[in-house]
């Protein structure tokens, strides 16, 4: 049976559960692959809106299983390579997937786990979920999610937890950025749709576009090849078809297609 459930809904939902409770979701190169997999299918499906992140049993992911990294303490560097770029390559296809992905967290997250939320755009978190970027503890470091874990939540706070190991809570995960939202676990479902119903007010290609935004000015000065731009940006996006009719239904107050092709 696989690791990772891959479900389709008609709201323009798909959820992509880490469905491996007896491990605590942790994963491996097959993991890997399945999650690789399921995030490209979803990311190009015509009817998709939306990407949910999330699993089963009372963790939420426990990062790399450690019966995968005994066999690659007998790997090769070039064997290390390629496994350490599958996961690199994961998280990248997490971070620039062109639907909004929102991560539900209803347990623990370490190591590997806390960068799938990172590269998440929206994260949700169980009150009770605790946290940990613990790869010192084994002699190594969180090389693949770095990047991701950096942007949420800043190069300090990386210092802190990369170099401690520490768990935190879902309240420091929410004061650091790592998670926008904090719930009581029986109310994480709840959080998720209300992310879900503001969600679908957007429309999908000016959403697929802001997330480009984003990657687009983070780190740079607002100099004037910056402003040319986003200038270029937003005369695109409103001369597309979506942006003309979304201007045209709040003028004529009514549902842009997006909203009314919903069931």
């Amino acid at each position: 049976m696989s690791s990772v459930q891959v479900e389709y809904a008609e709201d323009g939902r798909a959820t992509i559960r880490l469905a491996r409770p007896e491990r605590h979701n942790a994963f491996d190169d097959v993991v890997i692959a399945e999650l690789t997999e399921a995030f490209s299918r979803a990311s190009s499906a015509a009817n998709v809106r939306w990407i949910v992140l999330e699993s089963t049993g009372p963790s939420f992911s426990a990062g790399a299983d450690l019966a995968w990294m005994r066999r690659m303490a007998d790997y090769s560097e070039a064997d290390n390579q390629r496994d350490a770029y599958a996961l690199a390559n994961l998280m990248r296809i997490i971070d620039t997937c062109p639907r909004p992905v929102v991560a539900v967290v209803q347990g623990a997250a370490y190591g590997g786990g806390v960068g799938l939320i990172a590269a998440c755009d929206i994260a949700v978190a169980a009150e009770t979920a605790t946290f940990s970027l613990s790869e010192v503890r084994l002699g190594l470091i969180p090389a693949a999610i770095s990047p991701y874990v950096a942007a949420a939540i800043g190069a300090r706070a990386c210092r802190r937890y990369f170099l401690t190991a520490e768990r935190f809570s879902a309240a420091e995960a929410h004061r650091l950025g790592l998670v926008h939202e904090v719930a009581p676990a029986d109310g994480l479902l709840e959080a998720r749709d209300r992310l879900l119903a503001a969600l679908s007010d957007g429309g999908p290609q000016a959403q697929a576009a802001a997330k480009e935004l984003v990657a687009g000015v983070i780190h740079r000065a607002p100099d004037e090849s910056l402003a040319r731009w986003t200038a270029a940006r937003i005369a695109e996006i409103r001369a597309s078809d979506e942006g003309r009719e979304g201007v045209s239904a709040f003028l004529e107050r009514r549902k842009p297609a997006w909203k009314a092709s919903r069931p």
